[in-house]
């Protein structure tokens, strides 16, 4: 494997970072203090931004810091489906048997949050999938009842078109009760630079194994998306252990962007 090659610990452009592991760059402390804001006071808060810049990873940071005998937490991810679907999954989430009929399942999830003695944090990531009257029932959740033994909050996670969205006027109710809105931006140059070093120093890598000027082209191609940055990074190590170059280079750099045709 080449992490061997080039005397790594392990995979250093993983996909799914352990939270302790992420870097916390400036969108991220900036996005996780308004999050932590939003877990002790809000109501709703919205985390946008393209694909593969680093939402669900900022998710998971923000997850991983939450006081468990505070919060409990309930993360579901797979949105694309129907509402009533949406709600027998939340149901099921809370461990309970899903019921019949729309109020019966509204019922359940209120109750079992209401029972919990802690803030349930409903996060939906992909929310970008949910369809209009999903959007709608997770509003008619939020403010079901007045009663303030009930404490929820719904963190809303997707790509742009999300708040696109919730931009319609039928959505508006849900739009108006988001107090807390993180959007995060591709990483700048200098935060592509300060991301790779960290990436390599998590698992015993040096800073100088990429060539300063393959920084800036990886950059370039990936347009400071953390994902394409991963695949990219990690080809260029594969191509350089099968050819024994221990820099990486422009040139392999070149290579690799052909390869995963992003020129």
């Amino acid at each position: 494997m080449f992490y061997d090659f080039y005397n790594l610990t392990g995979l250093p452009f993983e996909e799914r970072l352990a939270p302790d592991k992420l870097l916390a760059d400036e969108r991220f402390a900036r996005g996780a203090e308004r999050l932590d804001y939003f877990a002790h006071a809000g109501l709703a808060a919205l985390i946008t931004g393209p694909t593969g810049v680093g939402k669900s990873s900022l998710l998971r940071l923000f997850i991983s810091r939450l006081p468990a005998n505070r919060y409990h937490t309930l993360l579901v991810q797979q949105t694309a489906m129907e509402a009533s679907s949406l709600l027998r999954l939340l149901v099921r989430t809370l461990n309970e048997k899903p019921g019949f009929g729309r109020d019966r399942l509204f019922d359940q999830i209120l109750q079992k949050a209401k029972a919990a003695e802690r803030t349930t944090l409903l996060i939906i990531d992909e929310a970008h999938l949910l369809c209009e009257s999903a959007l709608t029932d997770l509003r008619l959740l939020l403010c079901a009842d007045l009663d303030e033994t009930l404490q929820m909050r719904l963190l809303l996670c997707g790509q742009d078109r999300l708040l696109q969205t919730l931009s319609r006027q039928t959505l508006a109710d849900l739009l108006n009760r988001v107090t807390i809105r993180v959007h995060l931006a591709p990483l700048t140059k200098d935060q592509t630079v300060c991301y790779l070093d960290h990436r390599l120093k998590v698992v015993g890598g040096s800073d100088k194994l990429f060539a300063a000027e393959a920084k800036a082209r990886l950059h370039d191609f990936a347009g400071g998306i953390p994902r394409l940055l991963n695949n990219l990074a990690t080809l260029c190590l594969i191509q350089g252990a099968v050819k024994k170059q221990h820099l990486i280079n422009t040139a392999l750099v070149d290579e690799a962007a052909r390869e995963l045709r992003m020129v």
